[in-house]
């Protein structure tokens, strides 16, 4: 039967579609993802907090769900919209459909809608607040949610979505590397636990010397949601161990990499993510499909007089994928190599971080 959810937009825009997923009321800023599969991975994604996902491929729904595919303990998103939902998955892992996935953690969903449009929108006017109702609400009071929500660099998503205590993995293997848990994805752990490496997941707000006490012989800053620069306790934390340990960074990551060195984020009019970013090495010539999901980058002429230098640059906007110092063994990626969901064509710098961990 059919039910009525509705979508306001801050610039005062309605739209109504179709209700699916949990009979609620969700507020966020509206992104659009350009993956044509992914949907579970990407709403698992604690990069995804405070937003209200967007996929552009109009199909969504058709293969199912299977917690196999889930980035982080359940949906971080704060609520999905789409041009057509599939009520019946054929795929032989799923497990449930992608409503009662919604419904399972309490994320509304709404169907029906000219995602193109909405798209088309977006990349015009930018990521907007929005709100999305699946229960009975008056157009104005949702309306007002949209528009009275705090921004998104308001917010200290990342604390929302780390670890509360330490968690260690593998804690008899020959390595050690700590993860500062700014909202990692499970297949960056699963990336170094192939390696053969202990994994120490610490939250973003523990101390260098409490980092050391674990003896790690690297460092990962992991990706995570919102503005880096309310990230202080981990941007401290490279200021501090910069000279003592290998360290590599992943999207908010490699922000808080560069904030850490003098240089400067702004953020995107409306970011990166789907699973079809090309990126170029700048050293190598190498062209490369990335997964991405980021609303923030760093600003290319703030990196000018520091100790970093840009090594990679995305093909469609000229911003920054990769930095590097230029003498201690710091270096990051502003893409997902770890994928979950996209292409695996970057997982290989892993192994350049296995081989820093090595040779330092």
């Amino acid at each position: 039967m059919f039910k009525e959810a509705k979508l306001a937009l801050e610039d005062g825009t309605i739209i109504r579609g179709e209700a699916f997923g949990s009979e609620t009321v969700k507020t966020g800023e509206v992104v659009f993802a350009t993956g044509m599969t992914g949907y579970v991975e990407s709403l698992t994604d604690p990069s995804y907090r405070g937003q209200i996902l967007m996929p552009t491929y109009p199909l969504q729904g058709n293969y199912g769900v299977t917690e196999e595919w889930y980035q982080s303990d359940g949906i971080k998103a704060e609520g999905l919209i789409v041009r057509e939902m599939c009520p019946a998955p054929s795929h032989s892992l799923s497990e449930k459909t992608l409503p009662e996935f919604l419904e399972e953690y309490g994320i509304p969903g709404i169907a029906g809608v000219d995602t193109r449009a909405l798209t088309i929108k977006i990349r015009d006017k930018g990521t907007m607040k929005g709100a999305l109702a699946t229960e009975e609400i008056d157009d104005d009071e949702l309306l007002e949610m949209a528009v009275k929500q705090p921004d998104i660099t308001e917010i200290d998503l990342v604390d929302m979505v780390c670890v509360r205590e330490p968690v260690i993995l593998n804690e008899d293997a020959s390595g050690r590397v700590v993860i500062v848990d700014c909202g990692i994805k499970r297949n960056s752990i699963d990336a170094l636990l192939e390696k053969d490496l202990g994994v120490v997941i610490v939250p973003y707000t523990t101390s260098p010397a409490e980092i050391m006490d674990y003896e790690p012989d690297g460092l990962l800053i992991s990706s995570g949601p919102g503005d880096p620069t309310r990230v202080r306790d981990a941007i401290d934390t490279v200021k501090a161990l910069s000279e003592r340990l290998p360290i590599f960074g992943i999207c908010l990551g490699q922000q808080i990499i560069a904030l850490a060195f003098g240089a400067r984020i702004y953020k995107m009019k409306f970011g990166h993510r789907g699973v079809n970013q090309p990126v170029k090495d700048l050293r190598s010539g190498t062209v490369s499909i990335t997964s991405q999901n980021h609303g923030f980058t760093v600003d290319p002429d703030s990196v000018k007089g520091t100790d970093i230098e840009i090594t990679q640059l995305n093909l469609n906007d000229g911003t920054p994928e990769g930095i590097e110092h230029r003498e201690l063994p710091v270096f990051s990626v502003q893409y997902h190599p770890e994928a979950g969901p996209g292409p695996h064509d970057t997982v290989n710098i892993f192994d350049r971080f296995v081989d820093v961990l090595r040779e330092y």
